[in-house]
């Protein structure tokens, strides 16, 4: 079995967003928008935390493939490309977290 990136999930929610088959559970969300596209990825992110909290390694693994694909349904809707992201963790590499944290504006 070949390796399955977010790269390729990428490609797929990108390609589904814009199609125009009717039975697509993307191209439906994107339709309603970043608010409803939001909303779905803040519940998978809670239900991906209480199965990690429960100890649950396979709900856990579910959970955490349905916030990574509501996660760029997001980016898709924003159009802000998964690349910026990645790019934007590959600056972090280079510092310790505590460090990246304190080097944010102050709000």
């Amino acid at each position: 079995m070949t390796k399955f990136t977010l790269d390729d999930l990428d490609a797929i929610v990108a390609a589904r967003a814009k199609s125009s088959d009717e039975t697509s559970y993307t191209r439906k969300l994107v339709g309603k928008g970043v608010a409803k596209c939001a909303q779905k990825l803040g519940e998978e992110a809670v239900e991906a935390a209480i199965a990690a909290v429960r100890q649950d390694r396979a709900e856990l693994t579910a959970e955490a493939a349905d916030v990574l694909y509501h996660l760029l349904v997001v980016l898709n809707v924003s159009n802000v490309p998964l690349g910026d992201v990645m790019m934007e963790l590959g600056k972090r590499t280079g510092q310790t977290g505590l460090e990246e944290k304190a080097s944010r504006p102050q709000e």
